[in-house]
Formats: structure tokens, sequence, C-alpha cells
């Protein structure tokens, strides 16, 4: 990992940290800590999206809420796409298996049961090509920018939310031998999430 990266990470689990340490003034109420799993769709944008198939996304999450308009989240989340690339056969291509982490400042509107909501933050993810001959492919570690929308719900001890995230690739080196050069694209994906509030 580069030195900017490992910058990124320390950032980015500082916040989640800090989250956690702000709730403390608040903490006692139902839904100042929400943790919930989460699934659905994704796929790669740009050039890595013309060599990849949209595929599961899967995760899970910390939600550290100090107020009912800033909250805080520290979460894993992993992804399958399969490579559609030309230059394989459809029994011989490999997938990309990325697992990542991310932490996430989050801004909404004083709501309590219907929640919409914005997020930026930091993160770093693991490429894993599976497939070893995967030729122009290599597993790689890559630093990110998550960007999110959604909804969330909330009743009782319960919480349920849609929500989109685009991810930003700071680093994506992992496919730049497949396009000769610089491999542009994010990572976008749509999913629900669903967990408790503590």
């Amino acid at each position: 990992m580069t030195l900017r990266g490992i910058r990124m990470v320390t950032l980015a689990l500082g916040l989640g940290v800090a989250g956690t340490a702000m709730a403390q003034d608040g903490y006692g109420k139902q839904g100042d800590v929400n943790v919930f799993l989460g699934g659905g769709i994704g796929g790669y944008t740009g050039d890595l999206g013309g060599l990849s198939a949209t595929g599961p996304t899967w995760g899970v999450t910390l939600n550290v809420q100090p107020s009912n308009v800033l909250g805080f989240e520290v979460g894993y989340d992993g992804s399958k796409n399969d490579v559609t690339d030309d230059r394989f056969r459809a029994a011989d291509a490999p997938s990309f298996i990325r697992h990542g982490a991310s932490s996430l400042v989050k801004l909404s509107p004083p709501l309590e049961r219907v929640r919409p909501f914005v997020g930026a933050g930091l993160g770093v993810s693991y490429v894993y090509v599976r497939n070893p001959s995967s030729g122009p492919y290599a597993s790689d570690l890559m630093e990110e920018v998550p960007l999110t929308a959604g909804l969330e719900f909330n009743t009782g001890a319960l919480t349920a939310g849609i929500r989109g995230t685009y991810r930003v690739l700071v680093d994506d080196n992992f496919a730049d031998a497949a396009v000769s050069g610089d491999a542009t694209g994010g990572i976008l994906d749509a999913g629900l999430t669903v967990g408790g509030r503590f």
C-alpha cells in the first residue's frame, strides 16, 4: 500500500472512532447506535465496467447517531463481478472479488421514522482476481472515496433502508494491463439494509 493509502485508511478509521466518542454525550435513547446488514447489486463503471458484469454485493455496518442530523458509519462491504473480457472463454473468465472497509459522515434532515440522508467518507478495498490464469488482471489494494445517498425507515428497535453508493477509485491498478494504460472507472451499487437500533 502506498503512503497515501495508509494515510487514507488511518483517517477513515479515525472518523469512525471520533463518531463513537461524540455519541457518548447523548447516549441512552434508542437509535443512538444502529447495526445492520446490507445486500444488493453493483458493478464497475468506465473502462472497468466494459470489462466486467454486474454482480451481488453484501456488507455489515455500524452506525453511530450523535444527533438526528449527523451520523457516522464504519462498515465492511464486498462484491463479486465476473469478467466479460473477450480475451477469455466464458468458462475460463476470472472474477473480481472485492473486500472493503470504509468510514462515512452522514447528514440528514431532523426526522426520525423516515430519514433521507447523504454521506461521504474514505475507504480501502482489496480486489482479489479469482482464477490465477487471469492474464492482464492482478489482485490489488485500492483507495476509494465513497459517496452515498438513501432512505432509512426506523421504528422501535428496528431499522431498514435503501441506499445507493458510488465509490470514486483513487487507485485501480488491478486492470491497468488490460487496457494498456490507466483504467478508469468507479463502483456503483444499490441495495437494501435491515438491522437493529440500540
